[in-house]
């Protein structure tokens, strides 16, 4: 009992700086963030001791990796953070709760999930963790949740980051394929003139929107020069602009799009294999021998 006390007292301030970092992160990436990199900038940013490093004997996960998972279900509950296949987005009651400060954060986060327990009752024969011994099991419950979902997300991001850019571009037209557009024009290697798919809603183009694709394969985002670069070459009626960036976008571009008078859509990776797996049975068997995917289901938590 001794030792789970002294355990809960060291993670509670590391808990603290975790979470305040997050929602800071996110904060600097325009509100939104693959989970993945949220944890990699987090790292960056908190000094983290020997012990916070250490992975636990029985799980093999590293301590303060483990803590930021656990804790971010109480910001989750506190309507602070939302986290969608993968993603984890900051809503504006979380920008606003940063504050409240490091210890104020984990206070309200930590009462919120409280009050949310309280009112959804539910036994689970899932012991409780090493990270908090005494805690709420059902928060492991949907922490392995998560973990499920987030992995297979890596899985399948790996896989297309293996591929060429011009394999990365077959990719997508034949998404836009199984989104039921025409692709009359995919860009063969060399220069494009700034597109690299054109995408009708029928055979000939007669009707919007008419598609100029855009696509960027590779780990650094796409900058507000780039974005603009395509919104100069949308200029007949009925024009709309697709974005496909495997990095991401700079927090600029996003707000350049955004704000554009001309329908510029921006798709990163996450957004892309979310697509993906939503039209994959509409795709031909050609198509989707591109990036396979097997449906493995899994108890949801809810909420």
């Amino acid at each position: 009992m001794a030792n789970n006390e002294t355990q809960a007292q060291r993670i509670r301030p590391l808990a603290a700086r975790l979470i305040f970092a997050a929602l800071q992160v996110l904060k600097e990436n325009g509100g939104e963030l693959r989970g993945k990199q949220v944890q990699e900038e987090v790292e960056k940013r908190v000094e983290l001791t020997e012990w916070e490093k250490e992975r636990y004997e029985k799980s093999g996960y590293v301590r303060w990796e483990s803590v930021l998972h656990w804790y971010s279900v109480d910001l989750s509950k506190a309507g602070f953070l939302i986290k969608k296949k993968g993603v984890w987005f900051l809503t504006p009651e979380g920008e606003a709760a940063l504050k409240l400060g490091e210890a104020g954060l984990l206070d309200t986060a930590q009462k919120a999930y409280r009050e949310w327990r309280s009112k959804n009752p539910r036994q689970t024969d899932i012991p409780a963790t090493e990270i908090a011994p005494t805690d709420d099991p059902v928060k492991q419950e949907e922490v392995s949740s998560d973990g499920i979902v987030q992995s297979a997300y890596e899985q399948i991001e790996k896989f297309l980051d293996k591929k060429t850019p011009y394999e990365f571009q077959d990719v997508a037209a034949a998404l836009l394929r199984g989104m039921g557009y025409f692709t009359p024009f995919v860009a063969p290697a060399g220069k494009d003139g700034g597109v690299d798919i054109i995408a009708y809603r029928d055979p000939l183009g007669a009707s919007s929107p008419r598609m100029k694709v855009q696509i960027k394969h590779r780990a650094s985002p796409a900058t507000v020069q780039e974005v603009r670069q395509l919104m100069g070459l949308l200029q007949k009626e009925g024009d709309v602009g697709i974005f496909i960036s495997s990095g991401g976008f700079t927090p600029d571009a996003k707000a350049t799009a955004r704000n554009s008078n001309v329908h510029v859509e921006l798709v990163d990776l996450p957004r892309f294999v979310t697509l993906w797996q939503e039209f994959y049975q509409k795709l031909t068997d050609e198509d989707k021998a591109m990036l396979p995917l097997f449906p493995i289901y899994h108890l949801s938590t809810g909420t």
